[in-house]
């Protein structure tokens, strides 16, 4: 990884020996794994495969060193300097304190893609910011160079996303037009009310707002591939694309150019032969344990904690369990402290030693999913984890969380038949699952589960024809990296 500024300062343009004059792409990463990781893959694969060079903008107010440290070698970085965002409310969403720390950053993010278009050793050729920065693309538009938006979500979400902007198409400004439920997707996804990225409206015209940025896109780049939504793929393509400034709805086209994963080799440097979760999971016969992992930002209530635990004991399946610190304001006294394995109930470890690990706070998650002793992962449903899940062809047991994840777990146990769901919310409005039904599902996930596992074996390999030489996910990137060449007049 090639480092084009100190922490804090905006990038001058690198030296042109080492750009060779190749056209340059500007990706904008959003903070955390699941966004800075696949767009960093992306960035690879436009280097290595289209000939272009390629730097990956990140902000400094949320630096994650061991994650920049996990992008590939043939891309370049630069961080933006710190703005202010602790005026913020308490009560903002983590999605929205993104969106408004890319807008205070405009003024940066405008000097560094100047200073890069500027260079007469490396043209522009393109914008790419993740959904979280959409603010960022009339900056495409000043320079008069593709913006393309980068979305590391399935394409059902890009579906929703599409119908709310349409549904709110000619409201007044300030109205918001209700959703219908359930609501049917293009390509055959139906979500109950409880199932909406936000069943509780109360970010809706946040939603609505942010998609209507999208519509300045060139073109929306999807973290997908055809067979994972190949309904949804081919109903994107039946929709009409009128021009741009036509009375008629628009919306960029889509390109699912996925999956884009972390590669165990590359990404994970810490999680060696030496780890402790490998070095158990050699111990454990093959496709007997149980992975349980919420991702980066998924936290259990402390009651839910306990009840994960005694549901995974009482399964008496062997688990590798991922635990973080719940979800609570209230303090924990004496030893532990800060330790998200104090939080388990008493005895829990003593008790199932030998079938079960619990690790504080991280795995080395692509070398668990991919260990011959994994058989199911217990997940978030978060989109990166999905693929990853898909890529070492391991089932899940879906429990989602926030945001689109209910999405997720819609598509991934109606639609690919690829995941068990644990029950959803029940109607009196209670959410916690009990012990009883996670023995339940782990139990028959892992037991009985021969369906779901051919289904995601067949993905996973669905996924690797994706990005062969002939493959529509390198098909679909090949024919942007022509359009922005193509702008350019350097198309070969």
């Amino acid at each position: 990884m090639e480092s084009l500024s100190s922490v804090g300062s905006v990038a001058a343009a690198p030296p042109a020996e080492r750009l060779a004059e190749r056209p340059h792409v500007v990706l904008l990463a959003s903070p955390g794994a699941g966004h800075l990781i696949p767009l960093g893959e992306l960035a690879r694969r436009l280097v290595e495969l289209h000939g272009f060079a390629a730097t990956v903008v990140t902000f400094t107010n949320f630096s994650a060193p061991e994650l920049l440290a996990c992008l590939p070698a043939s891309v370049a970085t630069a961080a933006l300097p710190a703005v202010q965002i602790d005026d913020l409310p308490a009560t903002a969403r983590n999605g929205g304190v993104l969106v408004e720390l890319s807008r205070r950053s405009l003024p940066n993010i405008r000097a560094l893609v100047r200073s890069i278009s500027n260079s007469s050793t490396a043209p522009l050729a393109a914008l790419v910011p993740d959904f979280f920065c959409s603010s960022a693309l009339p900056i495409a538009v000043e320079l008069g160079v593709p913006g393309y938006l980068f979305v590391p979500s399935s394409l059902a979400y890009v579906a929703f996303t599409r119908h709310i902007v349409e549904l709110n198409q000619g409201a007044a400004p300030g109205e918001y037009r209700d959703l219908v439920v359930p609501l049917e997707l293009p390509g055959g996804v139906s979500l109950c009310g409880a199932d909406l990225p936000d069943p509780e409206h109360q970010l809706y015209p946040q939603l609505v707002e942010w998609g209507r940025s999208y519509c300045l896109a060139d073109g929306v780049l999807v973290n997908t591939f055809y067979e994972m939504e190949p309904a949804t793929v081919e109903a994107f393509k039946q929709l009409a694309v009128p021009e741009q400034g036509s009375c008629a709805f628009f919306f960029p086209p889509v390109f699912p150019v996925g999956p884009f994963v972390r590669q165990t080799d590359r990404h994970e440097p810490t999680a060696g032969a030496l780890s402790p979760c490998l070095e158990w999971l050699d111990r454990q016969p093959a496709g007997s344990v149980v992975y349980v992992a919420f991702g980066s930002g998924g936290a259990l209530s402390v009651e839910q904690t306990a009840e994960l635990a005694a549901g995974l004991e009482a399964s008496g399946q062997r688990f590798l369990w991922v635990v973080r610190m719940p979800s609570t304001d209230v303090g924990r006294c004496g030893a532990g402290g800060d330790d998200p394995l104090a939080w388990l109930p008493e005895g829990f470890l003593a008790r199932t030693s030998g079938r079960g690990l619990a690790v504080a706070a991280w795995a080395p998650q692509v070398r668990v999913l991919a260990h011959p002793a994994t058989a199911a992962f217990v997940s978030h449903c978060g989109w990166n984890s999905t693929l990853e899940s898909v890529g070492c062809g391991v089932p899940m047991l879906a429990w989602p969380l926030y945001a689109e994840q209910r999405m997720n777990a819609v598509l991934l146990e109606e639609k690919l038949g690829m995941a068990l769901r644990v029950p959803p919310a029940r109607e009196d409005g209670r959410c916690l699952v009990t012990r009883h039904e996670i023995a339940k599902a782990v139990k028959e996930l892992v037991e009985g589960g021969q369906k779901v596992r051919r289904r995601v074996e067949d993905l996973q390999k669905a996924a690797a024809r994706a990005w062969l030489p002939e493959g529509p996910s390198r098909r679909a990137l090949e024919q942007v990296a022509v359009k922005w060449k193509a702008a350019l007049g350097t198309a070969k």
